[in-house]
């Protein structure tokens, strides 16, 4: 147990100062190394073929679960509104989205936040 303080330790003694930029400009070139590589391998990559639309299906399937968990099983200030309200927000939101799905985006996402936060504001 000690060994993991002192690890601990040593680990937020590193990132203060200039270990704090050298982590920061680190994390940035990393970042800009992998979407330079992304940007130079998407030329290849055909939109239409069966791993790509593979890859676009399991986003889409996780982005679904990540939404259905935070209605469901919410963190937060969310927990504390009941799960019958927010089932309610989101169908209300999702109605919105289905009246004219090309240019109800945006209406729908501010349907949902500008319930949550009356009930809030109610509440």
């Amino acid at each position: 147990m000690n060994e993991a303080m002192d690890a601990l330790s040593h680990m937020s003694d590193a990132l203060t100062g200039w270990g704090l930029w050298i982590a920061l400009v680190g994390a940035c070139l990393g970042t800009y190394f992998c979407r330079a590589i992304g940007v130079f391998l998407s030329q290849s990559i055909n939109q239409d073929s069966e791993i790509f639309r593979w890859l676009a299906a399991v986003t889409y399937a996780m982005v679904a679960a990540l939404t259905v968990r935070l209605i469901v099983m919410p963190l937060g200030l969310m927990a504390t509104v009941p799960l019958w309200i927010r089932v309610l927000i989101c169908a209300l939101a999702i109605g919105v989205m289905i009246s004219k799905p090309t240019k109800r985006l945006v209406p729908a996402l501010l349907t949902g936040t500008l319930l949550m936060v009356g009930y809030g504001v109610i509440r």
